[in-house]
């Protein structure tokens, strides 16, 4: 089992005053304070996107989604900030229902986003496409009124779906796969979804702790019915778990109250419902 307490001690003991309050709002909802809503806002670009720096100029597809993630856990996907984000996505989607960096960020983008790439433009499609979604699902839980995002979402999934190979499998980066499942579920993609995710559910026993936990994070933001691959990542993480209570980052030491964050909200699905 996963041990929630001894991974919100270990965010307490170690985060910075966003990641508290990140974890004060996972833990019982409670309001963020101004000032931490003010320190991701603030670097938000008069477009709506956020820059891939902090002392950067140009909004990035991939920095504003991280962002939207960082607000999401501070309070939902509603607000100024975010309709401004959300609204600035939807606008720089391409013609064929992409997105991909702006150009001028080439010299400064990781694999993961780098322009004119094509690997590069499905993860960021698969994830742009991710976060309108999980706006939509918020705003309307039971499609009780007209998608906003409807036709920006439809060309992005039907992108996504043509790139899938027949056994299911993508040719991009492991996030690329939870990030298209959920897009591709709400879009009643649902055949294309599944085989998605039973491949996810194949490369699961080899997942870092932090791919699992993103991934799980990821996915109990939209309803995929059967909750069996959320199920196997918890396990995972229970398994992945330090003894101080954290998990690993990918990225290094630094980053690892953000894995247990988000470890956390992975986990808080089998216990409270945030949404």
């Amino acid at each position: 089992m996963v041990d929630i307490d001894a991974a919100i001690g270990y965010v307490v003991a170690h985060g910075d005053p966003v990641e508290r309050a990140r974890l004060s709002y996972l833990r019982t909802g409670t309001s963020p304070p101004a000032s931490a809503l003010e320190r991701i806002e603030i670097e938000q670009t008069p477009a709506g996107g956020w820059p891939a720096a902090g002392d950067g100029s140009v909004p990035s597809v991939d920095a504003t989604c991280f962002r939207l993630a960082e607000l999401d856990d501070l309070g939902g996907l509603h607000g100024p900030a975010v309709e401004r984000a959300l609204a600035w996505l939807v606008s720089v989607q391409r013609q064929d229902g992409t997105w991909q960096e702006d150009e001028s960020l080439a010299a400064e983008a990781p694999a993961w986003a780098m322009p004119g790439d094509p690997e590069a433009t499905l993860y960021l499609t698969a994830v742009a496409g991710f976060w309108l979604t999980v706006a939509e699902v918020e705003a309307h839980p039971h499609h009780e009124a007209p998608a906003r995002y409807a036709a920006t979402l439809q060309a992005a999934a039907r992108f996504v779906v043509d790139r899938l190979r027949p056994d299911g499998t993508w040719p991009s980066f492991l996030a690329t796969g939870w990030h298209a499942a959920g897009l591709l579920h709400e879009q009643q993609f649902f055949y294309e979804s599944a085989r998605v995710q039973l491949v996810l559910g194949d490369r699961l026993p080899d997942m870092s702790p932090a791919d699992a936990a993103n991934m799980a994070a990821a996915l109990r933001r939209v309803n995929l019915g059967d909750d069996w691959l959320l199920q196997s990542a918890r396990k995972r993480l229970s398994e992945t778990q330090r003894t101080d209570g954290g998990w690993d980052s990918d990225e290094g030491p630094l980053f690892d109250v953000n894995t247990t964050l988000t470890a956390i909200r992975a986990c808080r699905t089998w216990t409270t419902a945030r949404h």
